[in-house]
């Protein structure tokens, strides 16, 4: 059980702390909040934080991350299809 609980947190980190880039990195003019690399900070880092949300049973933090992993999914598929329709 202690290896389960040594996941959840290093995921619950990993998570909190690629949020954290993506956000950075859109603030500094690095990434465009539509960009595949934000999406994709945002989607990783959501999954993670869900992971270790539900673990510790905090289901408000868990239900925050789900939608923000419902936005990041439509906003990758909008990126990929508009690259589709350039190329």
């Amino acid at each position: 059980m202690e290896t389960i609980k040594i996941l959840a947190d290093s995921l619950g980190w990993i998570g909190s702390i690629l949020l954290i880039v993506g956000y950075w990195f859109n603030s500094k003019g690095k990434f465009n909040a539509q960009s595949l690399n934000y999406q994709l900070l945002n989607l990783i880092g959501s999954i993670f934080l869900i992971i270790n949300t539900v673990y510790y049973g905090a289901y408000p933090s868990s239900a925050v991350n789900v939608i923000w992993v419902v936005i990041g999914l439509i906003y990758i598929h909008k990126i990929k299809k508009n690259e589709q329709e350039t190329h």
